[in-house]
């Protein structure tokens, strides 16, 4: 299985009056007074890899800082084609104070494999051609304010990278203009575990728009009339997640 990650350089966001988006995740499932404890017999809580925890501003208190990392996987709608369920992505940022007071987050990485597009290229669907397959892989977007006000859950950006044996690598859904999702809440979050603290949530965009792809070279048009690109309406993507953190004082050395 294909999996790839990007990774950039810290990039600090400023902003008294943000919230993080994994911070007011807990923010709402604190609605209850506090997790529960694990019943008797539960399965153990998954485990996280906290590997790409970014390296956090220079004069921060460590133990005022948590490393985020979150999963999720969920069905997409892009254009004409639907996709009933994503490859996991995990994705993992840092978040806590700045020394002036203000909150701030570093981005860490967004890590995914690709997911098969139903139908794949157009062709004979007798004995189908293993060279017709697509498929498509989230990427990170450059973009990620997570701010939370009521069920707005903030903005990240995604890429999508369109694999296929026939399509050279740089074939990209968004590589100009990534596709922004905004992200509301369905439903309440909830306590999976209280140590190690892990909470889930789901959320939408029935919203977004959905560039064209570029960068595919000849097959460039066969693509997107394929996916029904660019598709300003119609595209939906719902996400079921998993959030943890830790304190980067708790964090193993590097």
């Amino acid at each position: 299985m294909q999996i790839t990650t990007e990774k950039r350089p810290p990039a600090v966001l400023r902003g008294a009056a943000g919230l993080a988006f994994a911070a007011a995740l807990a923010a709402m499932a604190t609605g209850a007074a506090s997790a529960p404890a694990a019943a008797a017999g539960a399965p153990p809580a998954p485990s996280y890899d906290f590997s790409d925890c970014p390296d956090i501003p220079a004069g921060v208190d460590a133990a005022d800082w948590k490393c985020e990392v979150l999963t999720a996987s969920g069905p997409l709608t892009l254009g004409s084609r639907s996709i009933p369920a994503l490859a996991p992505m995990t994705i993992t940022h840092a978040e806590g104070p700045l020394p002036d007071g203000s909150d701030g987050q570093v981005w860490g990485a967004l890590r995914s494999a690709a997911t098969a597009v139903p139908g794949g290229l157009p062709g004979s669907t007798a004995g189908r051609s293993p060279l017709l397959a697509l498929s498509l892989r989230p990427e990170y977007g450059g973009r990620s304010d997570f701010y939370s006000v009521g069920d707005s859950m903030g903005l990240f950006t995604l890429r999508f990278r369109v694999l296929g044996p026939l399509l050279p690598h740089n074939c990209v859904i968004g590589a100009d203009s990534p596709v922004e999702l905004h992200l509301k809440r369905a439903g309440d979050s909830q306590w999976v575990s209280k140590n190690p603290p892990v909470i889930k949530f789901d959320a939408y965009d029935d919203a977004f728009t959905a560039p064209a792809a570029d960068g595919c070279g000849p097959l460039g048009r066969l693509v997107n009339d394929r996916l029904g690109l660019p598709a300003p309406a119609g595209n939906t993507i719902t996400l079921s997640a998993r959030y943890t953190f830790k304190t980067y004082d708790r964090l193993p050395p590097r």
